[in-house]
């Protein structure tokens, strides 16, 4: 007999190779026994896909894109939802977000919210929406329609760029709060806590590692070249413009290669930088990889460099699940002490972590070069911190406790 789930999942994206954090989530939740559809607010843009989303058994279903892509179906659920005793507060509140955000994407969320609370079926009980911004406003609006509470999982940009009164209204008591949230980081926890009305509705749920999914660590052999690896989109807040200035800084007589993985839209400002600064033979753009990709080419390096930073619009990233990956491969991390990168590496004890000047990074790199017995105890000391502290288990567990009180309570 086919379980009909009572919990409907709101993401931006299905499935997504940047958002491996959401993938592991997903499945251990599954394997507590908690039932959900994915509704996701985009078609997927990536070619590849981790072997972890294969493992997923949720039905996967897809609102609109754009409203006017499919006009029947919006039209549709406008009349259905419109039927839905909960449809008036969620439109009063729309028009509300909406005078003060005369959007595209405005309208798109209410239309998206329609589609979702029309086309979910009577079983839905509940809704959990991953990230605070657009996915949390989709969640919010049909759980009003359907009378129904919603909780959410911040991470990053979803806090960092959203408007001071739109995350107050979504934590706030009434119509429309969530009945609770979660997020990645305590950086990002203390954040959300003081603009809760109800503080003690925000709790701190690291992702942490399913490390049964990784393999073991390698043997390192030495190579007269220094092999170094990033992980990340090609965006402001990674930090890989300064990165690349490091490099050009490096002593003309030290051998280095440098591999990047992954996409983004600064990819090709960043190749040309590369070739003005002269130092393109010694970079692979290897592009979107999947994650067995990814830990192949951690399995290659000798240092992992995650150069963060604030970016201009106040983005930045939380905790890279990227860097507890380094670490259970016992691969040295190079970073900065960006947002909650200090909550996993305290630097010179699991890592390196120095501002994210181009000269501060090049003389991290060679000092590490010429110390390799002092990173390989820094990698170490970073994998006994990930098997002790940041499992993803306790995180799931937690979690999974937390949706299913969230159904039954609406049940």
């Amino acid at each position: 007999m086919t379980v009909k789930p009572p919990l409907a999942v709101v993401v931006k994206g299905w499935p997504r190779l940047s958002e491996t954090f959401i993938a592991q989530e997903l499945a251990g939740l599954e394997n507590k026994g908690i039932a959900f559809d994915i509704w996701s607010l985009r078609h997927p843009t990536d070619k590849k896909t981790h072997p972890l989303h294969d493992v997923i058994r949720a039905r996967v279903r897809y609102l609109p894109e754009y409203l006017h892509q499919e006009p029947m179906r919006v039209a549709r659920a406008w009349f259905r939802a419109r039927q839905l005793s909960g449809f008036s507060a969620a439109a009063q509140l729309w028009r509300h977000d909406l005078a003060r955000d005369r959007s595209r994407n405005r309208w798109r969320r209410f239309g998206q919210a329609c589609v979702l609370a029309s086309e979910a079926g009577p079983e839905m009980a509940g809704l959990y929406a991953h990230f605070l911004h657009t996915p949390s406003s989709v969640a919010r609006y049909a759980a009003v329609m359907r009378g129904l509470p919603w909780a959410f999982s911040a991470h990053a940009k979803d806090m960092w760029t959203s408007e001071e009164w739109e995350l107050t209204e979504k934590l706030t008591d009434g119509p429309g709060g969530a009945t609770f949230g979660v997020t990645c980081t305590a950086f990002g926890a203390r954040f959300l806590k003081d603009t809760a009305a109800q503080p003690d509705r925000v709790s701190l749920l690291y992702h942490g590692l399913d490390l049964s999914r990784f393999p073991d660590p390698p043997n390192r052999t030495g190579s007269p070249v220094f092999r170094m690896l990033s992980v990340g989109r090609l965006v402001e807040k990674k930090g890989f413009d300064r990165l690349l200035d490091a490099f050009a800084a490096l002593p003309g007589d030290f051998d280095w290669h440098w591999v990047h993985v992954g996409g983004g839209g600064l990819g090709k400002a960043l190749r040309a930088q590369a070739d003005r600064l002269g130092i393109t033979r010694r970079i692979t753009w290897r592009g979107p990889c999947d994650q067995p990709e990814v830990i192949s080419a951690m399995g290659n390096a000798d240092l992992f460099v995650l150069p963060s930073r604030v970016a201009s619009d106040g983005d930045r990233d939380g905790l890279p699940n990227v860097l507890m990956e380094a670490a259970s491969q016992l691969l040295p991390i190079l970073s900065t002490p960006v947002s909650a990168i200090p909550e996993f590496i305290d630097d010179g004890v699991h890592g390196t972590l120095v501002p994210d000047t181009p000269a501060d990074l090049a003389e991290a790199i060679i000092r590490l070069a010429n110390n390799p017995d002092h990173r390989a105890g820094m990698a170490q000391t970073a994998f006994d911190r990930l098997r002790a502290e940041f499992g993803a288990e306790a995180g799931i567990t937690r979690l999974a406790d937390q949706l299913r009180s969230l159904i039954h309570g609406a049940q």
